[in-house]
């Protein structure tokens, strides 16, 4: 499986009518979608589909033809999707009206173009499940952790100090924290994430 961790998009245009398709990160999803319909009020469709994994690991699918005739175009943007093995990924197609009807096999065909266009121009990344953990140390080992925290690919979400030291809350692979964690031994210690 693959994914994406910004948004690429592509816009491709038959019978006068306009399909500018953006792929992104399934965390970008609805701020996307508010911000397409703000900045293209005259557009007449937003089509959209994602894929993603809930927290038990499996696959959730999402299409939506927003007015379009039912079938034509979410179902052919997830097929997309479905077909490169995207996950943890949405694309929202955006169709301004030419004039022209396409019929439904022209919009299947259309609306699958436009996510192909833009999934052309993706730059993909293998996707790798992170983990989210909490991790405390002493205040004379807090430099120590922030120095082999990039070097380790992971990610600071938050960090809180006391009078003891710092708690972080960290994100990675599963490999990095473990290569992470036997690195600094004694020096943290695990907590249980709220």
């Amino acid at each position: 499986m693959v994914t994406v961790d910004s948004i690429f998009t592509d816009t491709i245009e038959i019978k006068q009518s306009k399909f500018m398709a953006y792929l992104m990160p399934i965390t970008l999803y609805e701020s996307e979608m508010k911000r397409l319909r703000e900045k293209h009020p005259k557009a007449v469709h937003f089509v959209s589909a994602y894929r993603m994994l809930n927290e038990y690991d499996q696959i959730v699918e999402y299409s939506g033809d927003d007015g379009e005739p039912k079938g034509t175009s979410g179902k052919p943007t997830l097929s997309v999707l479905q077909g490169h093995e995207l996950i943890n990924a949405a694309m929202i197609t955006v169709r301004y009206f030419g004039g022209t009807k396409l019929g439904p096999g022209g919009l299947v065909r259309a609306y699958a173009e436009a996510a192909n266009a833009a999934f052309t121009v993706a730059t993909l990344i293998p996707y790798e499940k992170l983990y989210t953990q909490k991790i405390a140390c002493e205040y004379s080992h807090i430099s120590i952790v922030e120095y082999e925290v990039p070097r380790h690919r992971i990610e600071i979400l938050s960090k809180v100090f006391d009078e003891r030291g710092a708690t972080f809350q960290i994100q990675a692979t599963g490999e990095d924290l473990e290569n992470f964690y036997n690195l600094l031994g004694r020096a943290i210690s695990k907590m249980p994430c709220d």
